[in-house]
């Protein structure tokens, strides 16, 4: 491998599915911040150099986090939507004199992903290579999938979609770090639907490679996430 991999966090959301008085990412999970072991799942990893986090202005719970880490950590404001705040990531990236613009690249994780397996992160980074697609980590889809009906109410059944060549997209998501800035800024300033990182480049005519991770790297978004990770983080250790 010819070039550093930064990871960047986009950790600037509120996440009002969980129904929580703060973020979700500071929510506790085996008595320290969902975040916390985020970040530092990730800094651990042999593979990444250093780490940019983007988060609210007003962000009053991240100096509580404890990195145990000597690795660089960067800070960024976040935006408006996730693609807002990674492409501010990768901006600090840019204007940061450790990194290598022409060269390096980088790998976005959810902040609320705390049970990545250092194994695939791994994994992401042998499979992926040298290829300028890059990859994503994701799982095959095995249950029944179904459409719901639009505006109708109870919600009802309008088709069973087929399930082949379906998979669920995880983090983290690994690219060329130009070329997923220039894919965010085209997205955004055409105003196009990005759902994750592959999404921009895929609008951007990359195809990234699939590469199989564990189904224990969850993200919490509703209360029962939390007590299921704290299964998967137990079981890990």
């Amino acid at each position: 491998m010819n070039h550093s991999i930064w990871a960047i966090v986009p950790a600037a959301g509120i996440g009002k599915r969980m129904q929580s008085a703060i973020p979700k990412q500071y929510l506790s999970l085996n008595d320290r911040p969902v975040l916390e072991h985020t970040v530092n799942a990730l800094l651990q990893n042999e593979n990444i150099s250093g780490l940019v986090i983007a988060l609210q202005a007003d962000d009053a719970y991240w100096p509580e986090i404890n990195i145990t880490s000597q690795k660089p950590l960067l800070h960024t404001t976040g935006g408006k939507e996730r693609a807002d705040s990674v492409l501010n990531a990768i901006n600090e990236l840019f204007n940061y004199e450790g990194f290598d613009a022409a060269s390096d690249w980088v790998m976005v994780h959810d902040a609320v992903r705390p049970c990545v397996r250092q194994q695939d992160i791994d994994r992401l980074v042998q499979e992926v290579g040298g290829d300028g697609n890059g990859g994503l980590l994701a799982l095959p889809v095995r249950d029944t999938m179904k459409r719901q009906c639009s505006g109708i109410s109870p919600v009802s059944v309008e088709t069973t979609v087929e399930r082949e060549n379906l998979w669920h997209a995880l983090t983290p998501q690994y690219f060329p770090a130009q070329s997923l800035k220039n894919a965010l800024q085209t997205a955004l300033q055409d105003s196009l639907n990005i759902t994750d990182e592959s999404s921009a480049m895929e609008l951007a005519g990359f195809s990234p490679k699939l590469v199989v991770g564990h189904e224990d790297n969850i993200k919490i978004t509703r209360p029962d996430d939390l007590r299921l990770a704290s299964l998967y983080l137990q079981s890990q250790e």
